[in-house]
């Protein structure tokens, strides 16, 4: 583990967690997250899950760590916190379009209900929230809080000058663009249309 402060991702999923997991791996951060996603009780062990973590890691990103970034300020004094944000709009489309229907015990615990879609004004309120309530947090500690959107095109300077770490020769990565899901679908669909020509010969 490295002897920097701890590090906590403290935006909700889909705000660009998974791109900035792989940048604080490049900048030498043992990283985990998410965690305890489909754990039934996640609310009754979320604490317990957590203190257990942060023994073994440098850095936490998605879920459950949103959840819980007051109690990790008052026990890990000193830490770096990250809140990714995007637009509203943008973001409850790539909830719906990622999650639908599905539900898990995390997001019923975050939102009251496990799936987005059909619930979009419940997710946009605690999204909303959750993100004002942070600002209020951290509003006179401008050292302890870093504010990104991913998608407005980010870099390294700010994370790293927040961080006090040197800036990689390597470009920000930018994990799970729309552009490369849909190339994925294409070539999946492709693939598929391949196997039926096969199947019918």
């Amino acid at each position: 583990m490295s002897s920097s402060p701890k590090v906590f991702c403290i935006g909700f999923h889909k705000t660009g967690t998974t791109s900035l997991a792989l940048a604080l791996r490049q900048l030498g951060y043992s990283v985990t997250g998410p965690n305890g996603v489909n754990d039934p009780n996640i609310a009754e062990n979320v604490h317990q899950m957590a203190h257990a973590l942060v023994e073994k890691y440098d850095a936490f990103q998605d879920n459950p760590w949103p959840l819980l970034y007051k109690d990790l300020d008052a026990r890990y004094p000193h830490s770096k916190f990250v809140l990714t944000v995007r637009p509203t709009d943008a973001w409850i489309r790539s909830q719906v379009r990622h999650f639908g229907t599905d539900e898990t015990p995390m997001r019923k615990w975050i939102y009251g209900v496990g799936a987005p879609e059909g619930n979009e004004s419940r997710y946009v309120e605690r999204y909303e929230t959750h993100n004002r309530e942070v600002l209020s947090h951290f509003k006179d500690r401008p050292n302890d809080l870093l504010v990104i959107d991913l998608g407005a095109g980010y870099s390294w300077e700010k994370l790293c000058a927040f961080l006090e770490k040197p800036i990689p020769a390597e470009p920000f990565p930018h994990a799970n663009k729309s552009e490369d899901r849909e190339k994925r679908n294409r070539l999946g669909r492709r693939l598929l249309h391949r196997l039926a020509k096969i199947g019918r010969n």
